[in-house]
């Protein structure tokens, strides 16, 4: 395992598991949380779970790592459209995972240039894309001008 040098560190609790609330130390993310209906909870309106916070952080951590890829190339990828589907279910093995659908949409750059771009930013960059690998199935799906 790689050892990383800290130069931010962010720390949210829990209290209830996905039925509770988390919050950030700094007060900054707050959110109520609920089993969706379609994993046989409640389903609360105006509640997330974890899945929506993993999927907003790591939507959020590879466009940046993304246009720092586009930036080393000359280019600017700082527009482009980052979706991050995360899904849960049982797995073959036992107990529950997650598989992630990233969804990169940059129509100001050429196609191949920015599925380049993309792929260079999940294996080299995106510290998500370092701590999924071998662990969750990522897939990349990449939309760029034709």
């Amino acid at each position: 395992m790689d050892k990383i040098k800290a130069l931010f560190t962010a720390s949210a609790t829990a209290v209830g598991g996905r039925n509770g609330h988390t919050e950030s130390d700094d007060g900054v993310v707050k959110a109520d949380l609920s089993v969706p209906k379609a994993m046989g909870g409640p389903g609360k309106p105006g509640t997330a779970t974890p899945e929506h916070l993993f999927a907003a952080g790591y939507a959020a951590c590879f466009g940046g790592a993304l246009d720092y890829v586009a930036k080393q190339h000359k280019k600017n990828a700082a527009a482009a459209r980052v979706t991050a589907a995360v899904s849960i279910g049982p797995r073959e093995g036992g107990g529950f995972g997650l598989a992630v659908k990233l969804h990169v949409e940059d129509r100001s750059l050429p196609q191949a240039e920015l599925a380049a771009f993309a792929r260079e930013a999940h294996e080299q960059i995106c510290p998500y894309s370092h701590a999924t690998r071998g662990n969750v199935n990522v897939e990349l799906d990449v939309v760029g001008a034709p």
